[in-house]
């Protein structure tokens, strides 16, 4: 799954990625921004794109990239 952190005082977001790399962004934000103040806010899990990456659309765009390689090596 990829997480998203928000902070608990300002707008600030982490970029999606794992729990713990997502986890060490909000706590140098923290340390930078709000000196301390414990790390809070919420978090959000992206269980439908578990990896942050293009999924099965990338899957299907390498699928047909080969068909139309095969098709233009064809006479």
């Amino acid at each position: 799954m990829a997480y998203r952190f928000w902070c608990g005082e300002c707008g600030f977001k982490t970029g999606w990625g794992g729990e713990s790399q997502s986890e060490q962004q909000q706590t140098e934000h923290y340390a930078k921004q709000h000196p301390g103040v414990p790390p809070g806010g919420q978090v959000e899990v992206n269980s439908k794109n578990p990896d942050g990456g293009l999924g099965c659309f990338g899957l299907i765009a390498i699928a047909v990239l080969l068909l139309i390689l095969a098709a233009s090596c064809h006479r």
